[in-house]
């Protein structure tokens, strides 16, 4: 430990810096705030070259004093003092004094590559690097990492324990700590990893694969803007609340032009949150699935007209049930794309009725296209076209699964009997729960299976637009908000990068669902195979990422340090996952707490009251969040023994629990999850959540599984 008097005198060097740069950072708001009156004085010209100009030099005023405002808090971070004698500081944005000297250097740029790749074996130049934690503009603390004693130089202070560990014991808040300060090296190579291809990362839990990821965004988005802006970066997670929990990460790095989803609302028009059992979420991602939907979108409609029949200048024109099917079949053979061949079924109808038309020989028999006009013009066909061939939306196809005869008949001899019997209950709540996360997959696919009807092109509208190449004056934020909407659609499918999270858990519909979206792009796929929820066929599911990723060029990176939990919490969560995975590679935990994890026993109705004791205890022990993790079919339950607690306790599954961390975990009915492997991997998932303190709470003594036998 360092001497008090040192760590204040050093505290106070970093603070005069600090206060240099905030100096600075008001002097340039400055700036761009009189940039952006002096634009608007332009307009007094009177000329449509003056209103130009001002439009141009506000926008460029207001997106520097966006940038200015948003990495106000934290702006400094680390230091490195080279051998060379050099000092450079690291923070969220590069800032240079009046004579265009660095004071800070942007944490993505090339020359603060050393403060996350220097180590003592390597130190790249580096003789101190040093960790400034910060309260706004207030200094609170620094670490310090000796790398190069040797070149040292006389008097060189060096404070606390190391930069690493110290952060790792801060309180993580509502949002994911920002790890910027802390990435490592073998973190940094993937980060930094070439921006095309695909960079895949595993890594145990607490390896900070997520941080990767998002750095990793935010890294291509500075190193060519012009590309990943453009194009757009998408990233993909497993949940709502993990979104949610990642959604402060890029803006806190300078960036906020990503787009974050979840596998629930991938899809626009969705935001599902339910979750199906692990069966049924196998036998809905599996790619069998898909040939059961190809039947379903190429099924005639349910309760449709049984035949047409109409009076045409006094005869009798009829198409019964037979005819109708043979001519929805001849317009929609496999592979057509039904919204998109309607048209094609219209004009054999026509063609069926004219024929009949003709064979009447009605005297002063008109033409086939003023015959075709005629009945177009009748409410009563086209309420019948509309009846028998209507649009189809995805969601009307897949409630029809829900009928237990057409279930069986479009899943014979592709699905099991049992199969089919698990699917009927889960499609049978649709109409009142809403889809779940795996059926947003199969809503996609059926989008793709059916196609859309063709829409006429419409030249895309400038909202600024005034007159003749005049634009009105518009916000950073007005011109980012339109400019999405002008140039995405809503199902943009375009991007430029891709950033798959939690990827041990997407299932091989999935893959193809994102995949859709990411044709053109790079990737970066981040997970951990031991964490996995999929109870179905691996190979398969390896064959899917393949065919989404392409034949693109593959770059991978392992994570093995856990930074995230101390080394007792991740002994029993160790000791889970060996029980199934004897021989996986685990990463090390790289610190101690001495605070061994609680285990408790009650009954069912002292439960509750437990639970709330246990959280209510950790709010008093920890200053970061504490994260209440339930058995799925309970969380609304457990939720209500909560109620009242600060925002700060936030009750998940174990399921949600994926990608997420808590400063405190108190786990409830950790039995539930050890009935298979696949709950064994969630349990593991769940019980290494913890930075602090564990506490496993339940009715059952003995819940950690015992080894299977040849284990």
């Amino acid at each position: 430990m360092s001497d008090p008097t040192v760590l204040q005198q050093e505290i106070a060097v970093e603070q005069r810096h600090v206060d240099r740069v905030y100096a600075r950072l008001i002097d340039l708001r400055r700036d761009a705030s009189r940039a952006e009156k002096e634009g608007y004085k332009l307009a007094g010209v009177g000329t449509f070259g003056a209103l130009v100009e001002r439009d141009a030099m506000v926008f460029h005023a207001a997106r520097r004093r966006h940038a200015l405002d948003t990495e106000y808090e934290g702006l400094v971070f680390g230091r490195l003092d080279l051998a060379t004698g050099a000092t450079h500081y690291v923070g969220r944005m590069g800032i240079r004094d009046d004579n265009s000297t660095p004071l800070v250097v942007d944490w993505r740029a090339p020359a603060a590559a050393a403060f996350y790749r220097a180590t003592p074996a390597e130190p790249l130049g580096v003789v101190r690097r040093r960790m400034i934690q910060s309260s706004r503009e207030t200094v609170t603390g620094i670490e310090d990492d000796l790398l190069d004693p040797a070149a040292a130089p006389e008097g060189m202070q060096i404070v606390g324990d190391g930069a690493l560990l110290a952060s790792l014991s801060k309180a993580t808040g509502h949002g994911m700590r920002d790890i910027v300060a802390t990435i490592q090296r073998e973190q940094d190579d993937a980060i930094r990893s070439p921006a095309g291809g695909v960079t895949i990362v595993t890594g145990g839990p607490g390896t900070g694969k997520t941080a990767v990821a998002l750095h990793r965004a935010a890294y291509l988005l500075y190193a060519d803007r012009s590309r990943f802006a453009g194009g757009g970066i998408l990233v993909v997670g497993p949940s709502g609340v993990f979104v949610e929990y990642i959604a402060t990460v890029l803006p806190s790095l300078g960036e906020d032009t990503a787009t974050l989803r979840s596998l629930g609302t991938l899809v626009p028009g969705y935001a599902a949150t339910r979750v199906d059992s692990g069966p049924v979420a196998a036998i809905k991602g599996s790619l069998r699935i898909r040939r059961v939907l190809e039947r379903a979108s190429h099924d005639a409609v349910p309760d449709g007209p049984a035949e047409l029949r109409m009076l045409y200048r006094g005869t009798l024109l009829r198409l019964n049930a037979n005819e109708l099917e043979q001519i929805r079949r001849k317009a929609l053979p496999r592979g057509a794309r039904r919204n998109e061949v309607r048209g094609h079924g219209f004009d054999r109808l026509f063609d069926a009725l004219w024929t009949q038309v003709r064979q009447q020989k009605l005297s002063g028999l008109p033409e086939k296209r003023e015959f075709e006009a005629e009945l177009a013009d009748r409410n009563d066909f086209r309420e019948f076209l509309k009846a028998w061939w209507p649009r189809f939306t995805p969601m009307r196809v897949l409630r029809w699964m829900a009928d237990p005869a057409r279930l069986r008949g479009y899943a014979d001899g592709i699905l099991s009997r049992a199969e089919i019997g698990l699917l009927e209950g889960s499609f049978a709540l649709l109409d009142s729960q809403g889809p779940t996360i795996a059926d947003v997959a199969l809503l996609d696919e059926l989008d793709e299976l059916m196609g859309r009807p063709r829409k006429p092109q419409q030249k895309s509208k400038n909202p600024f637009h005034v007159r003749d190449g005049v634009q009105e004056v518009s916000t950073f934020a007005d011109r980012q908000s339109a400019g999405r909407q002008v140039q995405r659609e809503e199902d943009y499918r375009d991007y430029a990068h891709v950033v798959v999270d939690e990827s041990q858990d997407v299932s091989p519909m999935q893959w193809r669902m994102i995949g859709r979206r990411g044709q053109y792009a790079s990737w970066t796929i981040v997970g951990d195979p031991a964490q996995t929820a999929w109870s179905g066929d691996p190979e398969e599911l390896d064959r899917s990422r393949d065919r989404a990723l392409g034949s693109r060029r593959r770059n991978s990176y392992s994570l093995t340090t856990n930074y995230r939990n101390s080394s007792e919490i991740f002994a029993v969560a160790a000791e889970v996952i060996r029980v199934i995975m004897p021989d996986l590679p685990l990463p090390s935990a790289v610190r101690s707490t001495g605070v061994d994890p609680v285990d408790l026993v009650t009954t069912p109705a002292g439960l509750p009251d437990l639970v709330r004791e246990l959280t209510e205890k950790q709010l008093t022990e920890v200053d970061g969040t504490i994260g209440v993790i339930t058995p799925v079919p309970r969380r609304d339950e457990m939720a209500g023994w909560l109620t009242g607690l600060p925002e700060r306790v936030q009750v998940v599954t174990a399921l949600e629990a994926k990608g997420m961390e808590y400063d405190s975990v108190v786990l409830v009915e950790p039995a539930a999850l050890t009935k298979d492997a696949a709950g064994i991997r969630t349990l593991y998932v769940a019980l290494s959540r913890a930075t602090q303190r564990l506490t496993t709470v339940g009715t059952v003594s003995r819940w950690i599984p015992a080894k299977r036998p040849g284990r």
